[in-house]
């Protein structure tokens, strides 16, 4: 659907602080969120207009929902429809907003007494707090979470949900942490909510994500501090000081869209030994591709042509692209071990292994001579896995669905799990 085709509103389903949300007729177990120029603070004990604040706060959420969709990452984000709104998968919300800190500041310092701020949390510290605007949404154990009984959406919300739910909002730490790093910007801490979708019936990651939902310290400072906390630390509101947390606002929603980039144009090289590799090879594109990771395929033979192996190897060495070579030779394999002893570039031996010479062959990409560091994957997947693993390093955007994968594997095996205790029972 054309973003700019004019949707037809039904009932407003709810209204919060920041938000409406609204029924969709025509697109079946969709919903439209619609912002407002309005900014809150202490449950809306302050709260003033603030022109211009929606469309800043919807291209926030709709850049952060991509980039983890991108990733990998379930989430209610369908696109962006307009400057002030985006459709979003209707959800029944679960009202649990998870907070997760990576530096001790804020409220963490009032419950915690003797703990410093900027003390760093490693592993991520996870909270949980119910919504409750009149009990000033009181902190939560797991325990209280679980004991909760939450039927929503038409699941059960149990050990199962709450530990996904956990695991997720670490992830989504991490890989928007990883983001804001390209933009020397410290994620200190952020709050998400989950909702079960109620088309599929599985939990994702909903509501919004916008400068609302964490503090930003460019460069680590504090005192630069770029998100609502701003707004919160006002002694008097006047119109210039609100001026300057609309300029913060801005210049989050300004450096949220690089987020979306990535200045590294690294790439996977598959060199195989004959046009028989083909299909093994083809195996180890896909998987790259899947990263986001260009990769080209090559055919030279380190036995039969070793000066055009050399060739191949300079041609991708000269041009200044981060680059991981694959020797993909069955037999002797003789195209890993000259590759490694002559690039510095990280070499990765992944041998199409035949059932009848398999376990012979294999000794000459395992046993190399001193000198040489190149590895050896049996799996073309898992090649393509490690070569990601190198690159994720210097590139949040490979790194987010590497950490999204790991995340969804994890998931899987705790839902089947459950399902397979359920059939027991």
């Amino acid at each position: 659907m054309d973003p700019a085709h004019e949707l037809k509103l039904g009932k407003k389903l709810s209204e919060g602080k920041t938000k409406e949300i609204y029924e969709l007729p025509d697109c079946q177990g969709l919903v439209l969120v619609q912002s407002k120029d309005q900014i809150t603070a202490g449950n809306a004990a302050r709260k003033d207009q603030m022109e211009g604040k929606a469309a800043i706060s919807n291209k926030t959420t709709s850049c952060v929902f991509k980039l983890l969709q991108e990733s990998g990452i379930k989430t209610a984000f369908i696109r962006q429809h307009s400057d002030t709104a985006f459709v979003a998968a209707h959800c029944e919300m679960i009202p649990i907003e998870w907070v997760c800190r990576r530096i001790a500041t804020g409220s963490f310092l009032k419950r915690c007494p003797g703990v410093k701020e900027g003390y760093r949390f490693t592993p991520l510290k996870v909270e949980t707090f119910f919504k409750d605007d009149a009990n000033n949404d009181p902190q939560w154990s797991e325990e209280q979470l679980i004991e909760a009984n939450f039927c929503l959406g038409g699941l059960k919300i149990g050990r199962c949900e709450v530990d996904i739910m956990t695991r997720t909002t670490m992830a989504i730490f991490e890989i928007l942490e990883r983001a804001w790093e390209t933009q020397d910007c410290t994620l200190v801490d952020m709050k998400i909510e989950f909702g079960v979708n109620k088309m599929t019936k599985e939990i994702i990651l909903a509501d919004v994500i916008d400068n609302d939902s964490w503090r930003l310290w460019p460069s680590g400072d504090r005192s630069q501090q770029k998100d609502k906390q701003v707004y919160r630390d006002l002694k008097e509101v006047t119109p210039e000081a609100m001026q300057m947390v609309k300029k913060n606002f801005e210049w989050v929603a300004e450096r949220v869209q690089l987020l979306l980039e990535s200045k590294n144009p690294e790439r996977v090289v598959v060199l195989m030994g004959s046009t028989s590799d083909i299909a093994h090879s083809e195996k180890i594109k896909k998987a790259c591709v899947g990263y986001g990771i260009r990769c080209a395929l090559r055919v030279t033979s380190a036995h039969k042509g070793p000066d055009e192996t050399m060739r191949i190897k300079a041609e991708y060495e000269g041009d200044g692209v981060p680059t991981v070579f694959v020797a993909v030779a069955g037999r002797s394999n003789g195209l890993g071990p000259v590759l490694a002893g002559n690039t510095a570039f990280p070499v990765i031996n992944c041998p199409p292994v035949s059932p009848d010479w398999g376990a012979q062959d294999i000794w000459s990409s395992l046993r190399m001579p001193s000198g040489l560091g190149c590895t050896t994957v049996l799996s073309p997947e898992a090649a393509a896995q490690f070569a990601a693993q190198i690159f994720g390093l210097n590139n949040h955007l490979v790194w987010a669905k590497l950490k999204a994968s790991m995340l969804n594997t994890w998931v899987a095996l705790k839902v089947a799990d459950q399902k397979l205790q359920e059939c027991s029972l």
